[in-house]
């Protein structure tokens, strides 16, 4: 087992909910959650070290950033989904005639109500591994997401939700969004519970503190919630994304792993940065890291999470509202038609 960096120290104090609707809830809600800050910036160096090689799905260095991970899972208390937390699945790569391997790791944290609907979280360990000779750490992308998702992972054992909440780390995204397709099509309860996906990806530079929140003009029900959970400065939240009116390169609905959701009809919110000059760089290292921005993002998105877990039996109910009236099937968008640069 590998050592990992000593902590740094904590930049963004963690904020608390307060909106409660009635003391019954401000009962179940008695708890706030605490984020790590300083366990999630050292997971974020960690990810993106030069000893796991830029994480290129099939590697060693793949490997070894799934055996951290499963510590981390372990550590935060997350229930395997499948054993050890691996769902191995297999793929053939364009233009490849031999099928390959990857494997997301899979856990959950039990909702405080049984049954019902369920938030699922994902954001994809995998990168570039080489470039040109030189390793792409991929500290942006998309090593922020996955230590993101773990510290929510972990805040929520102090504050438990109401609802299952699903963590996925997924794998062979850079190549197609194959761990993702993968878990949808093998997802453990049946996929009508999935009220929502909410992806991580690109949770860390932005020049301008901006972090887009993409989803609600495919869903426009969860427009009014993505603003309502608000925004933890120094972040500044923009909803978009999300259509053509944004132009090339600018509609992300295919862009990372909530297409697999997008293509079953399920909702999401997908939390990214706009592309940067270290995107798919050697550059994309911890040392340019917006440390108090990323972290904020992360309070950010923890105020959305239980915003939603709080409301998920609203957003099963407006989604199924939606699907009555639907001229057609949800999810029937053409796959491939809109990727960010540099994916084949």
């Amino acid at each position: 087992m590998m050592s990992r960096p000593s902590t740094v120290t904590a930049l963004v104090s963690a904020l608390a909910l307060t909106a409660c609707t009635s003391l019954s809830a401000a009962a179940q809600s008695a708890s706030t959650p605490e984020i790590d800050d300083a366990q999630a910036l050292a997971d974020l160096r960690a990810l993106s070290a030069n000893f796991m090689d830029g994480r290129q799905t099939g590697t060693r260095g793949a490997g070894i950033a799934r055996g951290y991970l499963r510590d981390r899972f372990t550590e935060a208390g997350l229930v395997p989904v499948f054993e050890n937390y691996d769902h191995v699945f297999e793929y053939t790569a364009r233009g490849a005639s031999e099928t390959s391997e990857g494997q997301n790791l899979v856990g959950m944290i039990e909702g405080r109500e049984e049954g019902g609907p369920v938030l699922v979280i994902t954001a994809h360990y995998d990168h570039l591994g080489n470039c040109d000779g030189e390793v792409c750490n991929g500290a942006d992308d998309n090593a922020s997401g996955v230590a993101a998702m773990v510290a929510i992972a972990q805040a929520l054992q102090s504050a438990p939700p109401r609802h299952d909440v699903y963590f996925a780390a997924l794998d062979a995204e850079e190549v197609g969004l194959r761990g993702a397709r993968a878990l949808v099509a093998d997802f453990p309860i049946p996929l009508e519970r999935v009220a929502l996906n909410i992806n991580l990806d690109m949770l860390a530079i932005n020049a301008d503190n901006e972090l887009p929140a993409a989803g609600a003009f495919h869903f426009p029900f969860l427009r009014a919630r993505i603003d309502a959970a608000g925004a933890v400065a120094p972040t500044h939240l923009i909803q978009g994304y999300d259509s053509p009116e944004w132009g090339e390169h600018g509609d992300w609905t295919y862009s990372s792993d909530h297409a697999a959701f997008h293509d079953e009809g399920i909702p999401w919110v997908y939390y990214g940065v706009d592309f940067h000059e270290h995107y798919h760089q050697p550059t994309d290292e911890y040392e340019v890291v917006q440390q108090d921005f990323f972290v904020s993002n992360i309070h950010t998105v923890m105020n959305a999470v239980q915003l939603f877990d709080a409301e998920l039996e609203d957003v099963a109910a407006d989604l199924q509202e939606m699907r009555a009236n639907a001229p057609e099937p949800l999810g029937e968008t053409e796959e491939g038609s809109m990727r960010k640069p540099g994916m084949e």
